[in-house]
């Protein structure tokens, strides 16, 4: 039986959760997803120059746990630069800091594994666990399954034609 996984403590909630390269349209734009919990250690280290120890006591993890997470993070974040990917910030292995879990701004409650026990990318699309998502039309309703690496986006309604948007 694995072992099972530790929240990580989370003192920051991003206000923006998605970037997308200046002038990309938002039909067939590729994503990488950032965890919440990789943001903070990327917030940590490489914005407020904590040392990786401190760091990584700051979020209740190992520091080679910590290392990974920042790697991992720092990856996804190079992927995205270089290739010209948006990059969304969902899901994760955390809980806000804070006695009650909603962290130092009252934030919250954001806890469980990886964003509510959704698995890896909070369910969006990438077949892992969660509810099942849908593109629907928003001209006729017309509801179809979200297949994993697809954007709801660059799908065509079969009935009218007309852009699917995700649903929930």
């Amino acid at each position: 039986m694995p072992r099972p996984f530790i929240c990580r403590r989370v003192w920051f909630q991003p206000g923006t959760t998605y970037f997308k390269p200046a002038g990309a349209r938002m039909a067939g734009l590729l994503e990488v997803v950032l965890t919440v919990d990789e943001v903070e250690a990327v917030r940590l280290k490489d914005f407020l120059s904590m040392d990786q120890v401190e760091a990584a006591k700051k979020m209740n993890i190992s520091q080679p746990t910590f290392n990974r997470l920042l790697r991992s993070a720092r990856k996804k974040i190079a992927d995205a630069m270089v290739n010209g990917k948006a990059i969304r910030i969902e899901g994760g292995n955390y809980k806000m800091a804070g006695g009650d879990g909603t962290g130092p701004m009252g934030q919250g409650p954001m806890t469980g594994r990886r964003g509510g026990g959704r698995g890896r990318g909070g369910g969006r699309g990438m077949g892992w666990g969660g509810p099942a998502m849908v593109c629907v039309c928003p001209n006729c309703g017309h509801q179809e399954p979200k297949r994993p690496g697809v954007p709801c986006a660059s799908m065509q309604c079969p009935k009218c034609g007309a852009p699917m948007v995700r649903g929930q």
